[in-house]
């Protein structure tokens, strides 16, 4: 146990990779120039956590350091400084170093209400996302566009790279999946950076203010949806490197069965086994780990499956490991724990339904494409940087 823990805050510390940036990269954040003017004399609240970084400083240091007056913190899923283990309860409390007051927007309370918005001028977004539907901080990105549009306070993203951001894929969210873990009608994975995707969220009216929200979009300088991004900080504590990044996508819909994707481990999103010496040689056993793996799946089991993080080409989504998991099984409840949770992830009920009929990964795919290529066009209309297509 101790040296996972010490495992994952090396990672923590010394980030996905060993470089601050991408070869020619620079975050919206690493632009001062661009946004200091826009903040100075301004009461600023910040949506921020551990990846919101200026040249390896914290955004919030940054900007206290430079005589920004930063009122409140907005901390999402993980906590202000990413401390949270997915799903735990984030609560209200002070930041120790600068005695700014954080307001937790996960939980229970995931959209700023307007006294807890009470003094703030200008409202500061800055978060690493990984690019997929499902990955709550668009969700509150969402309800921060929303809640600034309400109440009529300026919104400045400070956009940073998307590590899946050169391709499109999987179902469109159906309205009747809505929920925190898929706010609007996008894919998947939705190609689009987090400015792009604030731009779309509030041009194509997504939100339920009834009028626009003033966004202004620090971009990227050097990105292209075809950059290689390797992300500095792990984005949050089962997302540790760039591999577990890129597999995200493919393994989260085991999320809602009996298996294991390595929650607990040392690896997780990089394997997936089950307590069945069938399923697979490699095996491996999750436990707690205090701040990133609550009574993970399969908790002091052994778990058979196999290990990914031998792939020798960069992955993209796919149905393969779903498909042939779902197929190891003689009894589909043995495997699918929560059917529910299945159709929020992807935000469709026909996933399971076309899976049940026997369809192949081509068939699923198929079906997916009318939705797909009207995304895409809609998608067009915000791109902000040169496209993989």
């Amino acid at each position: 146990m101790e040296k996972i823990i010490i495992f994952f805050c090396i990672l923590v510390l010394a980030g996905c990779h060993s470089g601050q940036e991408g070869a020619g990269i620079i975050t919206g954040a690493g632009q001062p120039d661009k946004y200091l003017p826009l903040l100075k004399g301004k009461h600023v609240g910040l949506v921020a956590n551990h990846t919101s970084l200026v040249s390896g400083t914290h955004l919030l240091d940054f900007l206290v350091s430079e005589g920004i007056n930063v009122v409140k913190i907005f901390a999402p899923e993980h906590g202000f400084r990413g401390e949270a283990a997915a799903g735990e309860n984030i609560a209200d409390s002070v930041d120790k170093k600068t005695g700014v007051e954080i307001v937790s927007i996960y939980g229970g309370n995931e959209k700023p209400t307007k006294e807890q918005l009470g003094g703030v001028g200008v409202m500061v977004f800055d978060i690493q996302d990984v690019g997929c539907r499902f990955y709550t901080y668009i969700s509150t990105l969402h309800y921060i566009i929303e809640a600034c549009s309400e109440n009529n306070i300026p919104l400045i993203v400070l956009d940073r790279p998307n590590p899946n951001g050169d391709y499109v894929a999987g179902p469109v969210l159906e309205k009747e999946y809505l929920s925190f873990v898929g706010m609007d009608p996008v894919p998947v994975v939705h190609g689009c950076t987090v400015g792009e995707l604030a731009l779309m969220i509030d041009g194509e009216g997504w939100h339920d203010s009834g009028q626009k929200c003033k966004i202004t979009v620090i971009p990227v300088k050097g990105y292209e949806h075809t950059s290689e991004y390797s992300l500095p900080v792990a984005p949050s504590p089962n997302l540790p490197n760039d591999l577990s990044v890129r597999l995200y996508p493919s393994l989260c819909f085991f999320e809602a069965t009996s298996v294991s994707i390595g929650r607990g481990t040392e690896f997780p999103f990089q394997v997936i086994g089950y307590p069945d010496e069938r399923f697979g040689s490699f095996a491996f056993t999750p436990e707690e780990i205090p701040g990133v793996a609550l009574s993970p799946k399969q908790e002091g089991k052994i778990c058979y499956g196999e290990d990914l993080r031998q792939l020798d080409t960069i992955p993209k989504f796919t149905l393969t490991y779903f498909l042939k998991y779902y197929r190891k099984f003689d009894d589909e409840a043995e495997f699918l724990t929560r059917e529910r949770w299945l159709a929020l992830l992807s935000g469709s009920g026909k996933l399971i339904q076309m899976i049940r009929s026997g369809k192949s990964e081509s068939e699923i795919v198929e079906a997916w494409k009318t939705g797909l290529e009207k995304y895409k066009r809609i998608r067009k209309k915000y791109l902000l940087y040169p496209d993989f297509e």
